[in-house]
Protein backbone atom coordinates (compact mmCIF):
# COMPACT_ATOMS: atom_id res chain seq x y z
CA UNK A 1 0.00 0.00 0.00
CA UNK A 2 1.93 2.99 -1.49
CA UNK A 3 1.30 6.28 1.21
CA UNK A 4 1.48 9.50 -1.13
CA UNK A 5 2.48 11.13 2.77
CA UNK A 6 6.27 9.62 3.59
CA UNK A 7 5.22 10.68 7.09
CA UNK A 8 1.48 9.28 6.66
CA UNK A 9 0.98 6.85 9.57
CA UNK A 10 2.97 8.26 12.16
CA UNK A 11 2.18 7.98 15.70
CA UNK A 12 1.92 11.82 15.94
CA UNK A 13 0.74 12.30 12.79
CA UNK A 14 4.04 12.71 10.89
CA UNK A 15 4.73 16.20 12.44
CA UNK A 16 8.35 16.78 13.49
CA UNK A 17 9.26 18.68 16.30
CA UNK A 18 12.48 20.93 16.70
CA UNK A 19 13.70 18.32 19.01
CA UNK A 20 12.68 15.51 17.04
CA UNK A 21 14.30 17.08 14.28
CA UNK A 22 17.81 17.53 16.37
CA UNK A 23 17.28 13.91 17.15
CA UNK A 24 17.33 13.16 13.92
CA UNK A 25 20.32 14.33 12.67
CA UNK A 26 21.54 13.03 15.52
CA UNK A 27 20.72 9.63 14.66
CA UNK A 28 22.34 10.19 11.36
CA UNK A 29 25.68 11.25 12.99
CA UNK A 30 25.28 7.78 14.57
CA UNK A 31 24.02 8.58 17.88
CA UNK A 32 20.29 8.06 18.91
CA UNK A 33 18.47 8.90 22.07
CA UNK A 34 16.80 5.28 21.73
CA UNK A 35 18.57 2.46 23.70
CA UNK A 36 20.35 0.10 21.60
CA UNK A 37 17.51 -2.88 23.34
CA UNK A 38 13.86 -1.49 22.35
CA UNK A 39 10.45 -3.40 24.55
CA UNK A 40 7.75 -3.49 22.09
CA UNK A 41 4.02 -4.00 23.20
CA UNK A 42 2.43 -4.58 20.29
CA UNK A 43 -1.26 -5.48 20.18
CA UNK A 44 -0.67 -7.20 23.85
CA UNK A 45 2.64 -9.32 22.89
CA UNK A 46 6.08 -7.83 24.36
CA UNK A 47 8.69 -8.14 21.65
CA UNK A 48 12.27 -7.39 22.66
CA UNK A 49 14.97 -6.31 19.89
CA UNK A 50 18.07 -4.77 18.82
CA UNK A 51 17.06 -0.88 17.64
CA UNK A 52 19.29 -1.59 14.43
CA UNK A 53 16.67 -4.03 13.42
CA UNK A 54 13.79 -2.24 13.38
CA UNK A 55 15.58 0.58 11.82
CA UNK A 56 16.98 -2.27 9.04
CA UNK A 57 14.51 -1.59 6.12
CA UNK A 58 15.50 2.64 5.46
CA UNK A 59 12.29 4.53 5.11
CA UNK A 60 9.76 1.72 6.83
CA UNK A 61 7.62 3.10 9.41
CA UNK A 62 9.44 1.34 12.18
CA UNK A 63 12.60 2.81 10.54
CA UNK A 64 10.86 6.77 10.99
CA UNK A 65 9.52 5.92 14.41
CA UNK A 66 12.81 5.03 15.64
CA UNK A 67 15.39 6.90 13.42
CA UNK A 68 13.20 9.95 12.95
CA UNK A 69 11.37 11.05 16.09
CA UNK A 70 12.15 11.12 19.61
CA UNK A 71 11.46 8.71 22.60
CA UNK A 72 9.02 10.99 24.35
CA UNK A 73 7.09 11.11 20.86
CA UNK A 74 6.32 7.60 20.75
CA UNK A 75 3.10 5.89 22.74
CA UNK A 76 4.06 4.03 25.30
CA UNK A 77 2.12 1.26 27.65
CA UNK A 78 2.12 1.33 31.58
CA UNK A 79 5.19 -0.11 31.67
CA UNK A 80 7.18 1.97 29.88
CA UNK A 81 7.31 -0.04 26.72
CA UNK A 82 6.81 1.19 22.89
CA UNK A 83 3.28 0.49 21.83
CA UNK A 84 2.01 -0.32 18.16
CA UNK A 85 -2.15 -1.53 17.79
CA UNK A 86 -1.25 -3.91 15.41
CA UNK A 87 -1.59 -7.74 15.45
CA UNK A 88 0.52 -9.13 18.17
CA UNK A 89 0.66 -12.37 16.59
CA UNK A 90 1.94 -11.76 12.95
CA UNK A 91 4.25 -9.25 14.06
CA UNK A 92 6.94 -11.63 15.01
CA UNK A 93 6.83 -12.66 10.88
CA UNK A 94 7.38 -8.99 10.80
CA UNK A 95 10.55 -9.09 12.65
CA UNK A 96 11.92 -12.20 11.84
CA UNK A 97 11.90 -10.45 8.08
CA UNK A 98 13.61 -7.14 10.03
CA UNK A 99 16.03 -9.30 10.76
CA UNK A 100 17.75 -11.09 7.51
CA UNK A 101 15.34 -9.41 4.66
CA UNK A 102 14.25 -13.04 4.33
CA UNK A 103 10.53 -14.46 4.63
CA UNK A 104 10.52 -17.62 5.85
CA UNK A 105 6.87 -18.94 6.45
CA UNK A 106 5.24 -22.37 8.28
CA UNK A 107 4.48 -24.95 6.01
CA UNK A 108 0.88 -24.35 6.79
CA UNK A 109 0.23 -20.81 7.31
CA UNK A 110 -3.28 -19.66 6.75
CA UNK A 111 -2.45 -15.93 7.07
CA UNK A 112 -1.28 -14.72 4.20
CA UNK A 113 -3.43 -12.61 3.37
CA UNK A 114 -3.56 -10.77 6.78
CA UNK A 115 0.45 -10.77 6.96
CA UNK A 116 0.71 -8.82 3.85
CA UNK A 117 -1.73 -6.23 4.88
CA UNK A 118 0.58 -5.65 7.99
CA UNK A 119 3.44 -6.14 5.76
CA UNK A 120 1.78 -2.48 3.96
CA UNK A 121 0.93 -1.02 7.32
CA UNK A 122 4.70 -1.26 7.90
CA UNK A 123 5.62 -0.30 4.90
CA UNK A 124 7.58 -3.23 3.67
CA UNK A 125 7.19 -3.12 0.05
CA UNK A 126 9.19 -5.91 -0.60
CA UNK A 127 7.88 -7.98 1.79
CA UNK A 128 4.45 -7.28 0.68
CA UNK A 129 5.41 -8.15 -3.03
CA UNK A 130 6.62 -11.66 -1.73
CA UNK A 131 3.59 -12.46 -0.37
CA UNK A 132 1.51 -11.58 -3.18
CA UNK A 133 3.78 -13.56 -5.29
CA UNK A 134 3.01 -16.81 -3.05
CA UNK A 135 -0.58 -16.32 -2.51
CA UNK A 136 -0.91 -15.62 -6.49
CA UNK A 137 1.42 -18.90 -7.16
CA UNK A 138 -0.85 -20.89 -4.88
CA UNK A 139 -3.77 -20.24 -5.84
CA UNK A 140 -2.17 -21.01 -9.93
CA UNK A 141 -1.05 -23.81 -8.03
CA UNK A 142 -4.66 -25.22 -6.90
CA UNK A 143 -6.60 -27.37 -8.39
CA UNK A 144 -9.59 -26.64 -10.59
CA UNK A 145 -12.39 -25.52 -8.28
CA UNK A 146 -16.00 -24.31 -8.61
CA UNK A 147 -19.10 -23.52 -6.83
CA UNK A 148 -22.13 -25.71 -7.57
CA UNK A 149 -23.23 -23.11 -9.16
CA UNK A 150 -20.56 -22.60 -12.11
CA UNK A 151 -18.82 -19.60 -10.37
CA UNK A 152 -15.26 -19.49 -9.55
CA UNK A 153 -13.93 -19.85 -6.15
CA UNK A 154 -10.47 -17.86 -6.43
CA UNK A 155 -9.05 -17.92 -3.18
CA UNK A 156 -11.03 -20.19 -0.88
CA UNK A 157 -10.24 -24.16 0.01
CA UNK A 158 -13.04 -26.25 -1.02
CA UNK A 159 -13.85 -26.57 2.71
CA UNK A 160 -15.04 -22.71 2.68
CA UNK A 161 -17.94 -23.38 -0.11
CA UNK A 162 -15.88 -24.76 -3.00
CA UNK A 163 -15.81 -27.89 -4.18
CA UNK A 164 -12.93 -29.46 -6.90
CA UNK A 165 -14.97 -30.16 -10.44
CA UNK A 166 -15.32 -33.31 -11.26
CA UNK A 167 -17.55 -35.10 -13.99
CA UNK A 168 -20.48 -36.71 -12.59
CA UNK A 169 -21.32 -40.71 -12.57
CA UNK A 170 -25.02 -41.43 -13.70
CA UNK A 171 -25.61 -38.27 -15.45
CA UNK A 172 -27.12 -34.98 -14.35
CA UNK A 173 -29.68 -36.77 -12.24
CA UNK A 174 -26.87 -38.27 -10.44
CA UNK A 175 -25.19 -35.54 -10.09
CA UNK A 176 -28.29 -33.17 -8.54
CA UNK A 177 -29.38 -36.07 -6.13
CA UNK A 178 -28.24 -34.99 -2.91
CA UNK A 179 -26.39 -37.40 -0.41
CA UNK A 180 -28.08 -38.35 2.77
CA UNK A 181 -25.00 -37.53 4.57
CA UNK A 182 -24.58 -33.76 3.26
CA UNK A 183 -25.93 -30.28 3.65
CA UNK A 184 -26.61 -27.27 1.03
CA UNK A 185 -25.68 -24.11 1.47
CA UNK A 186 -28.51 -21.22 1.48
CA UNK A 187 -27.22 -20.25 -1.72
CA UNK A 188 -28.19 -24.00 -3.42
CA UNK A 189 -24.12 -24.16 -3.74
CA UNK A 190 -21.89 -26.82 -2.22
CA UNK A 191 -22.47 -30.05 -1.05
CA UNK A 192 -20.40 -31.03 2.55
CA UNK A 193 -20.00 -33.74 4.67
CA UNK A 194 -21.47 -32.79 8.66
CA UNK A 195 -18.02 -31.94 9.62
CA UNK A 196 -18.37 -29.17 6.80
CA UNK A 197 -21.74 -28.69 7.40
CA UNK A 198 -22.81 -24.44 6.79
CA UNK A 199 -25.10 -23.14 8.97
CA UNK A 200 -28.76 -21.80 7.06
CA UNK A 201 -28.72 -18.58 8.33
CA UNK A 202 -24.90 -17.14 8.39
CA UNK A 203 -22.81 -19.59 6.12
CA UNK A 204 -21.18 -21.06 9.81
CA UNK A 205 -19.56 -24.20 10.07
CA UNK A 206 -20.95 -26.59 12.85
CA UNK A 207 -18.98 -27.79 16.11
CA UNK A 208 -18.25 -27.92 19.42
CA UNK A 209 -15.76 -25.73 21.70
CA UNK A 210 -14.57 -26.30 25.22
CA UNK A 211 -13.98 -23.13 27.58
CA UNK A 212 -12.14 -23.86 30.72
CA UNK A 213 -10.88 -22.63 33.54
CA UNK A 214 -8.84 -23.12 37.18
CA UNK A 215 -10.28 -20.82 40.13
CA UNK A 216 -9.60 -21.09 43.89
CA UNK A 217 -11.75 -19.54 46.61
CA UNK A 218 -11.25 -19.15 50.65
CA UNK A 219 -13.45 -19.99 52.92
CA UNK A 220 -13.29 -18.76 56.96
CA UNK A 221 -13.95 -20.43 60.01
CA UNK A 222 -16.92 -22.32 60.14
CA UNK A 223 -17.73 -20.39 56.89
CA UNK A 224 -18.76 -17.20 59.03
CA UNK A 225 -16.63 -15.27 56.91
CA UNK A 226 -17.90 -14.64 53.19
CA UNK A 227 -15.57 -16.52 50.62
CA UNK A 228 -13.24 -14.45 49.45
CA UNK A 229 -12.64 -15.80 45.65
CA UNK A 230 -9.40 -15.45 43.70
CA UNK A 231 -9.10 -14.30 40.50
CA UNK A 232 -9.47 -16.26 37.25
CA UNK A 233 -5.65 -16.90 36.03
CA UNK A 234 -6.71 -18.23 32.48
CA UNK A 235 -9.34 -19.06 30.29
CA UNK A 236 -8.31 -21.80 27.96
CA UNK A 237 -10.05 -22.77 24.30
CA UNK A 238 -9.96 -25.62 23.12
CA UNK A 239 -11.78 -26.83 19.90
CA UNK A 240 -11.10 -26.30 15.78
CA UNK A 241 -8.75 -23.84 15.28
CA UNK A 242 -10.91 -21.95 12.51
CA UNK A 243 -14.06 -22.12 14.95
CA UNK A 244 -11.41 -20.65 17.72
CA UNK A 245 -10.97 -17.69 15.73
CA UNK A 246 -14.05 -17.39 14.32
CA UNK A 247 -15.77 -16.60 17.82
CA UNK A 248 -12.61 -15.08 19.98
CA UNK A 249 -11.10 -12.99 17.00
CA UNK A 250 -8.37 -10.73 18.30
CA UNK A 251 -9.11 -11.84 22.04
CA UNK A 252 -7.68 -14.80 21.29
CA UNK A 253 -4.16 -15.59 22.42
CA UNK A 254 -2.84 -18.09 19.46
CA UNK A 255 1.38 -18.11 21.10
CA UNK A 256 1.49 -21.40 22.90
CA UNK A 257 0.16 -23.25 19.17
CA UNK A 258 1.14 -20.01 16.63
CA UNK A 259 0.83 -22.30 13.93
CA UNK A 260 -1.58 -24.96 14.02
CA UNK A 261 -3.70 -24.76 10.24
CA UNK A 262 -7.45 -23.62 10.61
CA UNK A 263 -9.18 -27.59 10.60
CA UNK A 264 -6.75 -28.69 13.01
CA UNK A 265 -7.70 -29.21 16.64
CA UNK A 266 -5.91 -27.02 19.67
CA UNK A 267 -6.01 -27.23 23.56
CA UNK A 268 -3.21 -24.50 24.08
CA UNK A 269 -5.00 -21.49 22.74
CA UNK A 270 -6.25 -18.95 26.13
CA UNK A 271 -7.84 -15.80 26.11
CA UNK A 272 -6.64 -12.40 26.33
CA UNK A 273 -9.29 -11.76 29.46
CA UNK A 274 -10.33 -13.01 32.51
CA UNK A 275 -14.26 -13.08 32.50
CA UNK A 276 -16.20 -16.07 31.94
CA UNK A 277 -19.27 -13.87 31.08
CA UNK A 278 -17.26 -11.84 28.42
CA UNK A 279 -16.42 -15.53 26.62
CA UNK A 280 -20.22 -16.53 26.88
CA UNK A 281 -21.71 -13.83 25.43
CA UNK A 282 -19.15 -14.04 22.26
CA UNK A 283 -20.04 -17.99 21.87
CA UNK A 284 -23.98 -16.66 21.88
CA UNK A 285 -23.36 -13.92 19.28
CA UNK A 286 -21.94 -16.55 17.36
CA UNK A 287 -24.89 -19.10 17.52
CA UNK A 288 -23.11 -21.36 19.99
CA UNK A 289 -25.31 -22.89 23.14
CA UNK A 290 -24.16 -24.81 26.20
CA UNK A 291 -24.35 -28.49 25.81
CA UNK A 292 -22.85 -29.81 29.18
CA UNK A 293 -20.13 -28.60 31.52
CA UNK A 294 -18.36 -30.26 34.83
CA UNK A 295 -16.29 -29.74 37.35
CA UNK A 296 -13.72 -31.23 39.90
CA UNK A 297 -12.48 -29.90 42.94
CA UNK A 298 -10.19 -30.22 46.14
CA UNK A 299 -9.67 -28.40 49.37
CA UNK A 300 -6.64 -27.76 51.40
CA UNK A 301 -6.56 -26.25 54.94
CA UNK A 302 -4.75 -22.64 54.74
CA UNK A 303 -1.15 -23.60 56.23
CA UNK A 304 -0.31 -25.80 53.46
CA UNK A 305 -0.81 -23.12 51.90
CA UNK A 306 0.76 -20.23 53.48
CA UNK A 307 -2.81 -18.83 54.45
CA UNK A 308 -4.56 -18.50 57.89
CA UNK A 309 -4.79 -21.83 60.18
CA UNK A 310 -8.61 -21.69 60.01
CA UNK A 311 -9.24 -21.18 56.53
CA UNK A 312 -9.92 -23.78 53.99
CA UNK A 313 -8.46 -23.06 50.19
CA UNK A 314 -10.89 -24.83 47.27
CA UNK A 315 -9.06 -25.23 43.66
CA UNK A 316 -11.64 -26.01 41.03
CA UNK A 317 -10.76 -26.88 37.32
CA UNK A 318 -14.38 -26.17 35.43
CA UNK A 319 -15.02 -26.93 31.82
CA UNK A 320 -18.19 -25.70 29.78
CA UNK A 321 -19.02 -27.12 26.25
CA UNK A 322 -20.58 -25.18 23.51
CA UNK A 323 -21.87 -26.19 20.37
CA UNK A 324 -23.59 -24.92 16.95
CA UNK A 325 -25.69 -27.15 15.61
Amino acid sequence: MALADSARGLPNGGGVSPAAGSGATAAAGGWSAFPEIVELNVGGQVYVTRRCTVVSVRDSLLWRMFSQQQPSELPRDSKGRFFLDRDGFLFRYILDYLRDLQLVLPEHFPERSRLQREAEYFQLPDLARRLAQARAATAAARPAVLHRDGSLCADEPPLLGCLEAEPAEGGAAAASAPSPTASRSPSGGPLLTPSQSLDGAGGRRSGYITIGYRGSYTIGREAQADAKFRRVARITVCGKTALAKEVFGETLNESRDPDRPPERYTARYYLKFNFLEQAFDRLSEAGFRMAACSSTGTCAFGPEQGGPAEDKIWTSYTEYVFCRD
